[in-house]
């Protein structure tokens, strides 16, 4: 264990803009902070960065911070304190954990790399709880050495390294380090299994590490093949579609994944979130999922699943994010040039064009949005109800509500741009107005 060793484990990470070091103050991140520190007097890494995230849990949370920013001080490498709110939950670790990696992903810009300080005890405990909660076969090959977090990358360059092999290297060189009360606390499960549960089965089966290393190895390349699977099934299921109101939602073809077997559409539902950087559903989330594309053809279910919103709907299923709310009612006027943001709905945009929408006058044009019952008489056609052209354009229910309308002089005179009355056109060749209406804005 030394600067070099530490650099060797660090090659891919040498084209990054800058490293961050999550540093806690605890023996594992002082230890990495030492070696980064030896690491660039013998080469050219990348500009050092450290981030200390100050969860506020404990009464010596301030005194932690000032022991990280004496620390780098004495080294030279510039901190980053970030106080984070913990949310309420059944799990204070979890809830923790999310609000300090929402922490590490905010600070890096494209490219960064997030130095973590997991050694290879962290690693054995990590698989033997995902274990005895039940986890599948992504769980059980344990931590990542390396993975995209934000628009950057994390990076675990001590997991070859066990906890005494890392307290012995700093013992001889005097490192001080905190001790979080927490990790003696065996009211938390996980330290529990690290003080505890482990060190009995350890002395009834003297393999148990090796034998769980080798079990997260097996897992890891199981895990690869699966990946390898749903990239497969994913090229028949993805639904590219060149309408514009549609373009902008993640979504599946319904047909190609239901005449997958039960276990590839679990297996290609976890990709797909994963790509959605959703996080993943468990066992039971998975079945209603499955549940929802088996249901009738005339129901519309939705499953609200870590932030997003799914959808069976038109032949599909769709990802939306929750935070996107499908029934608008405020209404406002529409310039003739320029762009209306629409709130949470995206964006009506107007421009002069030969043809379409004439002038609208003094009265001009009113955005609302429906209520029921809507009409509209199009070019060379009778006229026809707005529910009805939107099931037409297989436009999915959970969409329709938010479909703006244009009105003049209480008359619908426009869906969205898309479908203009033929009372509201312009004669000819003359110059008038082309609509169109963003879902989402950029």
């Amino acid at each position: 264990m030394n600067p070099q060793g530490l650099l060797a484990q660090l090659g891919p990470c040498m084209g990054a803009p800058a490293w961050w070091l999550g540093l806690s103050g605890g023996l594992d991140s002082m230890v990495l902070l030492e070696l980064l520190s030896q690491a660039r007097q013998l080469s050219a890494i990348p500009p050092l960065h450290a981030i200390h995230v100050h969860h506020g849990l404990h009464p010596e949370a301030d005194a932690w911070a000032a022991h990280c920013q004496r620390a780098c001080d004495a080294r030279g490498v510039p901190l980053t304190v970030v106080r984070v709110q913990v949310g309420q939950g059944a799990s204070i670790e979890e809830a923790a954990r999310d609000a300090r990696y929402a922490a590490f992903a905010e600070v890096l810009a494209p490219g960064a790399e997030l130095l973590l300080a997991h050694h290879r005890d962290d690693q054995l405990e990590t698989v033997m709880f995902r274990l005895m909660r039940g986890t599948g076969v992504r769980g059980l090959s344990g931590m990542p050495a390396r993975r995209a977090l934000g628009a950057g990358w994390l990076s675990r360059p001590l997991l070859g390294w066990r906890r005494s092999e890392l307290e012995a290297w700093a013992r001889q060189r005097g490192l001080d380090w905190i001790e979080d009360p927490a990790n003696a606390d065996e009211r938390f499960a996980r330290t529990a299994l690290r003080h505890r549960v482990l060190p009995g089965l350890r002395h009834e089966w003297p393999q148990l590490d090796r034998s769980l290393l080798r079990l997260a190895e097996h897992a890891e390349e199981a895990s690869a093949l699966l990946d390898e699977l749903a990239l497969d099934d994913l090229q028949l299921v993805v639904d590219v579609s060149a309408d514009p109101w549609l373009a902008c939602w993640s979504r599946l073809l319904l047909a190609p994944l239901l005449s997958l077997s039960a276990a590839r559409q679990r297996n290609l539902l976890r990709s797909w979130l994963r790509q959605q950087a959703v996080r993943m559903p468990d066992q039971r989330q998975l079945l209603q999922i499955q549940q929802q594309l088996a249901a009738g053809a005339d129901a519309q279910p939705q499953l609200t699943l870590d932030g997003c919103a799914l959808y069976r709907s038109s032949d599909r299923l769709w990802l939306v994010p929750a935070q996107w709310a499908p029934a608008r009612s405020e209404q406002a006027l529409l310039p003739l040039r320029g762009e209306l943001a629409l709130t949470g709905n995206g964006a009506l945009s107007c421009r002069p064009q030969a043809g379409g929408l004439r002038d609208p006058g003094s009265a001009g044009w009113q955005v609302r949005y429906r209520q029921g019952g809507e009409q509209i008489k199009l070019a060379g056609r009778p006229t026809q109800s707005v529910k009805q052209l939107l099931q037409e354009a297989h436009i999915p229910v959970w969409l329709r509500p938010s479909v703006p309308l244009l009105y003049s002089g209480g008359e619908l005179v426009s869906v969205a741009g898309r479908w203009n009355a033929e009372r509201a056109l312009v004669e000819g060749a003359g110059n008038g107005f082309t609509v169109s209406w963003k879902p989402v804005s950029d």
